[in-house]
């Protein structure tokens, strides 16, 4: 499941997906740093692929050759959210 990091809505991709494309929902950019799998704030430039070059802006579309649309699983991201949950609750009984 792809997911616009704008909006935070499912966007479908073809195999036609290019710099230009938009979200159908928000109408911003998808080929953006922000929706890109190699995206990290804790990196580097932000990026974890070491060969991409350095992108000013990262919510606006751009030329990176690296880029691939960052892929989320529902079930991955509801795990997430309980454990975390879980890990609150526990700290707070105590």
């Amino acid at each position: 499941m792809n997911i616009c990091t704008l909006c935070r809505k499912e966007v479908e991709i073809n195999k036609y997906f290019s710099r230009k494309s938009a979200c159908p929902k928000c109408g911003g950019d998808l080929h953006i740093c922000l929706n890109c799998r190699f995206y990290s704030e804790s990196a580097h430039n932000k990026c974890i692929e070491t060969k991409a070059e350095f992108q000013r802006v990262r919510d606006r579309a751009n030329f990176c050759d690296y880029f691939v649309f960052k892929e989320v699983t529902s079930s991955s991201s509801d795990n997430e959210k309980e454990t975390a949950k879980k890990k609150l609750d526990d700290l707070f009984r105590k």
